[in-house]
Formats: structure tokens, sequence, C-alpha cells
């Protein structure tokens, strides 16, 4: 299933002072390169460096809340430029901590977090009109169409115009600014050059919003990141009111490596077809938490200590990056139980507590870096499975490989199929 690498493959470098740095390791071993180091460490804790910087490698429920209290760590500084320029945008929410971040964040509060059935049934819309289009026995690669599904929906959603024209050219930027975030290379800048475009974009459009050219919807995502004022009164430049209308698009799209990942899990395990099939709100919704927890997207993320620190006996010195291992805990045998069986069932039935399931952070999203749209993800993500699984298709021959070994991963055909 996973191409995956070997846990102890490690390729190193001298950093400052004669420690090694990992950063070479990260982008040979991917997903696997902070398990491993905490595997070969007796307390399964990781000392290294990235980027030359001391990091300390954490994972588990306990170290997510250790991670998540803003009197350990915090992002401001911790998110590295070439992350900014592809990802996040340069000063985006993201970047801020205390009561400037609570500030930035409320917009995303009162917009995505309480529209997720709304966000999802612009998705559902956009999907049933996609699919009436396809032609019977042309290939569809559902990673991309759904790209193309997501873009539309959430654009009408947020009030954003966007001729049908255009769609497929706007959603192959915002996949590039997610696909090249954690890589050098042609996929980084591929990435630096879609967030140009779609910044401009916005941001002109922000700029004619402000001049009474164009009058949005009351309430829409473009209305609310217009009018907000920064938590000292000036209000956001159209460049960073471009940063975080794309923070409210962009990873709602991205939810396309896992309407592909359904479409591999429904492939691989065709068992479950038939109970999403029924609509059972329940079970999609389970099948969606499965999704977000078997399959691989972001690999850990990282703070910076505000202090010295003590975790479990194990000294973090101040400033140096703390790294949450988000698929070793979405892995964890003790957590979860055979982690690597594709088992939607351990959802029903079970409240998941803030730091169990962590594929967008952990935590309480009004008081930390909790992703405020996970609701919406998680409808959209539900909504669509159910409609994929009531889909008449066959899936030809093609590479189905999963590389462990690329961040963000993704199956290597993006799953085509034909109807």
């Amino acid at each position: 299933m996973f191409d995956d690498v070997k846990a102890g493959h490690t390729v190193r470098m001298r950093g400052p002072r004669g420690v090694v740095d990992s950063s070479l390791s990260v982008l040979l071993e991917g997903y696997a390169w902070l398990p491993a180091r905490r595997a070969r460490s007796a307390s399964g804790v990781a000392h290294t460096r990235v980027l030359g910087q001391r990091a300390v490698g954490l994972c588990g429920p306990d170290a997510a809340r250790f991670f998540y209290d803003q009197d350990h760590v915090r992002r401001h500084t911790a998110i590295p430029w070439p992350v900014q320029n592809t990802l996040f945008g340069r000063h985006a929410v993201h970047t801020l901590d205390g009561e400037a971040h609570r500030c930035r964040k409320d917009v995303f509060l009162k917009t995505v977090t309480p529209a997720a059935e709304e966000v999802a049934g612009h998705a559902a819309a956009a999907w049933d009109d996609a699919v009436s289009s396809w032609r019977p026995g042309e290939p569809v690669v559902l990673f991309d169409e759904a790209a193309r599904i997501i873009t539309r929906g959430m654009c009408r959603w947020a009030g954003v115009p966007l001729p049908d024209a255009d769609v497929p050219r706007v959603a192959a930027d915002l996949v590039a600014m997610v696909d090249g975030f954690a890589t050098p290379g042609p996929r980084h800048w591929r990435a630096r050059a879609a967030r140009g475009r779609r910044e401009a974009w916005l941001g002109q459009l922000v700029t004619s919003v402000r001049a009474g050219a164009i009058v949005p919807t009351s309430g829409t995502a473009l209305d609310a990141v217009s009018r907000h004022r920064e938590i000292d009164g000036p209000e956001l430049t159209p460049r960073l009111a471009a940063v975080e209308l794309l923070n409210i698009i962009r990873p709602a799209v991205a939810t396309c490596w896992f309407v592909a990942y359904a479409g591999h899990a429904l492939h691989t395990w065709p068992q479950h077809r038939q109970r999403l099939r029924s609509g059972d709100p329940a079970y999609a919704e389970a099948f969606a938490h499965e999704l977000r927890r078997f399959y691989p997207f972001a690999p850990f993320i990282g703070g910076r200590a505000v202090r010295d620190l003590d975790w479990r006996g194990e000294r973090i010195p101040k400033h140096a990056m703390v790294l949450l291992d988000l698929w070793g805990h979405n892995h964890d045998e003790d957590l979860w139980g055979d982690p690597y069986t594709f088992r939607p069932e351990r959802f029903l039935g079970r409240d998941i507590g803030p730091f169990e399931l962590v594929p967008q952070g952990a935590g309480d999203p009004y008081t930390n870096h909790r992703c405020p749209g996970e609701p919406a993800v998680v409808a959209m993500l539900r909504t669509l499975a159910v409609r994929l699984a009531r889909l008449d298709y066959e899936v030809p021959d093609q590479d189905l490989a999963i590389a462990l070994r690329r961040i963000p991963a993704r199956p290597a055909s993006g799953f085509v199929l034909t109807t």
C-alpha cells in the first residue's frame, strides 16, 4: 500500500558545533523521518537539528497538550520563510500568537467554522454538476477533478467571483501551493509562482470591494476579510487580505487529497462502499475521520520553545524548534490499535478528544492554532465520499502506490476512474 522507507535509513550532514543536521534526511525519508528518529531514542523523544536549528520531536496526546500550550510553544518565528512563501503566505495568521492571533483568527472562526454544512452543500452541488458533464468511457483523474470541484464550490460560498473558464487555472494554483511547500526544486518554485498570481488576483478584488466597485454579499468570506481590522485598529493591506482569503479557500481545496484517498480506500477495501452508499451519516463521518487518520498529509508541525522547558525529563532549550509528530501520532499502536488497518468503525460511538485525532492540529480552535476549517473539511469529505460510493465507475490499471518519501504524499496516478 504505502511505498515506505526503511526506518533506520538516514543521510546526515554536520550542522553548527558538529551536531548532526537532519534536513536532508527529512527530504529523503519523508513521513518516516521523525518516527524513525524517535524510535532510536529510549525516551521516544528525538533530539536533532533541522535547517541548522536545534529541534526536539515529540508525539502523543500529552505531547500535543504540551505543544499547544502557548506558555510552552509559540508559532511566531517558527514557520520557515519557504513555507510562508508557498503554503501560508507571509505574515499569515499561522505566524501570530496571543491577542494578535486571536483577533485575526476571529475572521475564520466567524465565517468558516459555523458554515461547515453550507460549504459541503456548495461542494456537493459542484460535484453533481461536474459528474453530469463526464463523458462515458473517458478517464477522469479524481484528484484533479476534486480540486476543480472544491475550488468552484468554495469560491461560490466565499463570495469570490470566478468564471467557469478560470476554475482549472485557479484550482491548479491552489493545489501547487500545497504540493510545493515541503520540497526544494521545481515544485517549490511552482508553488511560489502560484501564490504570487493568486495574491495579486485576490488583492485586486479586495481593493475593488473597498473602492465600492464590487459589493460582496454580507457575511461572506470576501466581505469579512475586506472589512477586518487588526487588534490595534488598521485594516489588512490588500496583499495580507489576499493571504487570509487564500487561507480560507486553499485548505478546503486541499481536501482533494482526501477525496483521491477515498477513491483509493474504496478500491482497496470495497466492503465499505455499500455502507457509505446507504447515506448513514454516522458511518460517513467515521469514514472521513479514518481517511484523515490513516492516509498521509502533514507529517509534523513545528513551534518554538518560549523558554527553557522540560518534557518528561527531556530538556528543551529556549528558542529550540519543537516538532509534533502528526504521522506518528495518528499511527500510534497504543492510541489506535492496529493503526495500519483501515477501519472506519473505530470512530463509531466514540467521542474524539481534542488531542486524539490530529491530522489538522490539536486542541481548541477558539484558543489556539487548531485549524478552524476542520469541520468544513470533514463535512465536505463525508459528503463527497458518499457521492463517490454511489457513483457507478470502473478503475483501470494504474499506479496506485503512495510514496511516503513524498510530502505531501498522494496516489501516484491521482486515482483514475471511468464512468
